[in-house]
């Protein structure tokens, strides 16, 4: 190692994950074009505006939000947050959303962080995740399929992060419905633990999905002079979207809670078999051991005392009793 920075991939320069970032112009009416930080500032469409796009960890990006936005309000973009939120202020809107990386399974979620400053006629994007791809640019360069406006743009956003989640909500529904089976077979600790697992996975998916809904339908029902009704209505529709994925895995958790009452009714009804046994035992063997202690008293008058086969004449009336018992409780089903 000679000290020397490495240098990022031609990859990360290209999707602006270095540096000031990237920027793309939006005509406004489903065309884009992208522009080079280092280039002059691009001019806006009336209808149109402006995304810029870096790394919330990036030095440089850094310096350029607190140039553009002030001390404050470029520490809220690159602050870290635990959970998706909208806040309003003026006429501007901070926006943070997460988002499951590529590739997480449902146990081991990793979250990644969106925040967007949504003002008149620029969009500012900071976070660590490619924004670029995550979006599928590619697209856009084909006429009229980028977005119109700043809210169609967040609307793609929070959309793209759903179509993350809904492959995990399809294995946590797989993997209950495999404990169910594993309830039938009557593995009842097995099925416990994978229970107890997969509630914690939903608690946690939950969690990341409530509060994204929230933000959505906040920034929807807000007051910003620059969103028309048909920006609320794609808003609307990720928030709902966004809310379905809710509601399953609300569907899921009930779920979960009634596998859980089927497990603890089938402990408690292992428990009742072993009870009914042990005291199936008991009726048993409770007379035979006390014909036996009496016959065992060291006294005379003991009935058969001389008599060489007494031993075997007690063990078959002992034999027989019991089995008279068994018959017994079996008839009146009582075992």
């Amino acid at each position: 190692m000679d000290g020397t920075p490495k240098q990022p991939s031609d990859r990360a320069q290209h999707n602006g994950l270095i540096g000031v970032g990237a920027v793309l112009v939006f005509d406004g009416d489903g065309g884009m074009k992208r522009y080079e930080p280092s280039e002059s500032l691009p001019v806006v469409p009336p209808r149109g505006f402006k995304l810029v796009v870096g790394n919330s960890k990036a030095p440089e990006f850094k310096l350029w939000l607190r140039g553009e936005l002030g001390e404050f309000n470029s520490g809220l973009l690159t602050s870290p947050t635990s959970r998706a939120r909208c806040t309003v202020m003026d006429d501007r809107a901070l926006v943070m959303l997460r988002v499951v990386r590529p590739g997480a399974a449902p146990h081991d979620v990793g979250r990644q962080f969106l925040t967007l400053w949504i003002e008149q006629g620029r969009v500012i994007i900071a976070s660590e995740l490619n924004i670029l791809d995550f979006l599928g640019m590619s697209k856009w360069e084909q006429p009229v399929h980028a977005p119109v406006s700043p809210a169609d743009l967040i609307a793609r956003l929070a959309l793209r992060a759903t179509d993350r989640l809904e492959p995990l909500i399809e294995m946590l529904g797989d993997r209950l419905d495999e404990v169910e089976e594993t309830l039938i077979t009557h593995r009842t600790e097995k099925a416990q633990d994978n229970l107890e697992h997969l509630r914690r996975t939903l608690i946690n998916f939950r969690r990341l999905v409530w509060p994204q809904r929230d933000a959505l339908t906040t920034l929807e029902i807000e007051d910003l002079s620059f969103f028309s009704d048909r920006d609320r209505l794609r808003l609307r529709d990720a928030a709902m979207r966004t809310a379905r994925i809710g509601d399953e895995l609300q569907a899921l958790s009930e779920r979960a809670v009634l596998v859980h009452e089927e497990i603890v009714d089938d402990r408690a009804e292992q428990m009742n078999r072993t009870m009914l046994l042990l005291a199936a035992v008991t009726v048993v063997f409770s007379p035979l051991t006390l014909i036996s202690g009496m016959l065992g008293m060291n006294v005379s008058g003991i009935p058969l005392a001389d008599s060489g086969g007494a031993f075997w004449i007690v063990c078959g009336i002992l034999v027989v009793l019991a089995s008279g018992l068994v018959w017994w409780m079996r008839k009146s089903h009582l075992f």
